[in-house]
């Protein structure tokens, strides 16, 4: 099922009044909200049933809009970003600036970056200037969401926008650790996901 300019103008505006959306990426669905907003993150935690010490992943729509906004990365680490992303990876970055404390939890100097890389029938959310805090869209633990009738009933009964994006891959995003690249050209794998370990490594090096 394909989206549209008009779904992608829809989520924008939903994140933009404080709302919480049900959402495709290129891996599973995902809840979003705007991660500034202290009210709407707290009311995603609770219906992720998440510890709220517990960070998230911030998403960005294009590469373009993250590199913009986290101006602070070093040359290494941000060829790094432009090697791997868009892509399903979630990448764990150093974060001087302390940029959205409400996603980074009790680890304000680590940031999970996210930026998906668009199949076709989704292409027109690359549209969305407004980056989310995003997470999975099923219950802490719980089975992650290949399709809309995979979230949790209760979930989309209390969310401010569910998007039907059609069946995904299902298997979520790869989480790698950046943290060291700058200084040390080290990375690693926190969780197997969407991309497989020899494409990183071929990526990075």
């Amino acid at each position: 099922m394909a989206l549209t300019v008009h779904d992608a103008e829809t989520l924008s505006r939903c994140i933009a009044v404080g709302g919480i959306a049900v959402f495709p990426a290129d891996t599973v669905y995902g809840l979003a909200c705007d991660p500034d907003d202290r009210e709407a993150v707290q009311r995603l935690y609770m219906l992720k049933r998440r510890r709220p010490d517990k960070p998230a992943a911030v998403m960005f729509f294009s590469l373009e809009l993250a590199l913009a906004a986290l101006a602070e990365i070093g040359p290494r680490t941000r060829g790094a970003l432009e090697a791997l992303l868009p892509g399903g990876v979630t990448l764990l970055l150093p974060n001087p600036a302390r940029r959205y404390p409400l996603a980074c939890a009790n680890d304000p100097g680590t940031l999970g970056l996210r930026v998906p890389e668009w199949p076709p029938a989704l292409a027109a959310l690359g549209d969305v200037r407004w980056p989310v805090l995003q997470t999975s869209a099923n219950a802490a633990g719980g089975r992650d969401a290949r399709t809309l009738a995979d979230v949790p009933e209760f979930m989309r009964a209390h969310t401010d926008l569910v998007l039907d994006g059609g069946e995904l891959p299902g298997t979520p995003s790869t989480v790698v650790d950046l943290r060291e690249y700058e200084e040390r050209l080290r990375w690693s794998i926190v969780r197997p996901g969407a991309v497989a370990e020899r494409l990183i490594h071929v990526a990075l090096g």
